[in-house]
């Protein structure tokens, strides 16, 4: 009775954040979203990708160039888009690391002030488990395949990910990866994490690119040390 409690709570409160998620810059979410199906359309052909993965094909076949298609198309409809790159070292609570995505700097409705906006392309993946109970499968299927929102609900996703992934593998009697973990998670998107010891940051403003350089590594950034 009170593991259903729990997960119908879980549920409850996932709804209601992604309810909050979605009436936040609706429009400039919709401009946004176009532009990542613009670059997901786009074909290529007879392209080998110069980046270490050295796939063959369409830019969405390589994660790492297709976050760059993305980042191309949205500078070209005039959205202030760059690539970031997160580093954290390896601690004995948990692994060093990386993480790449997409911030625009947008204005949402009814605002004068400028606001971050963070782009995860593979949203539900970045949460899903190896094996799982039925409950935590249904949460996942209740996340955007595309997050792209502001620091408050990406943490607020985040925790309760984390903690109901916490309680399913406890449930299965089996061992919860680091790279599952609350601590570990929240670094992804480290320049909205509170905690940002350890951390590099490198942020790369791409404008427009031509298709020879959109299979090319963008010029290493000087790494800035936030304390």
């Amino acid at each position: 009775m009170e593991n259903a409690i729990y997960w119908e709570s879980q549920e409850a409160l996932l709804k209601e954040i992604l309810e909050q998620y979605r009436l936040i810059g609706s429009k400039v979410r919709e401009g946004i979203t176009r532009s990542v199906e613009g670059a997901r359309d786009v074909g290529i052909n007879n392209v080998i990708c110069e980046c270490s993965n050295g796939k063959v094909g369409r830019p969405s076949s390589c994660a790492k160039c297709f976050r760059r298609r993305v980042v191309e198309e949205l500078c070209e409809k005039g959205f202030n888009a760059s690539l970031c790159t997160s580093k954290w070292n390896h601690t004995s609570k948990m692994p060093g690391g990386r993480h790449e995505y997409i911030q625009v700097i947008a204005s949402t409705q009814g605002r004068k002030k400028k606001v971050p906006l963070l782009i995860e392309l593979e949203f539900r993946d970045e949460f899903k488990l190896a094996k799982s109970c039925k409950e935590y499968s249904k949460l996942i299927t209740l996340l955007p395949q595309v997050f792209i929102g502001k620091s408050e609900h990406l943490n607020a996703i985040v925790r309760l990910m984390c903690d109901a992934a916490k309680r399913s593998t406890a449930q299965q009697r089996i061992h919860l990866a680091p790279w599952r973990k609350r601590n570990f998670m929240q670094m992804k998107w480290s320049a909205y994490n509170s905690e940002k010891r350890l951390l590099h940051h490198n942020q790369i403003t791409l404008t427009k690119l031509t298709q020879q350089l959109l299979f090319r590594p963008p010029p290493a950034a000087a790494a800035l040390k936030v304390a």
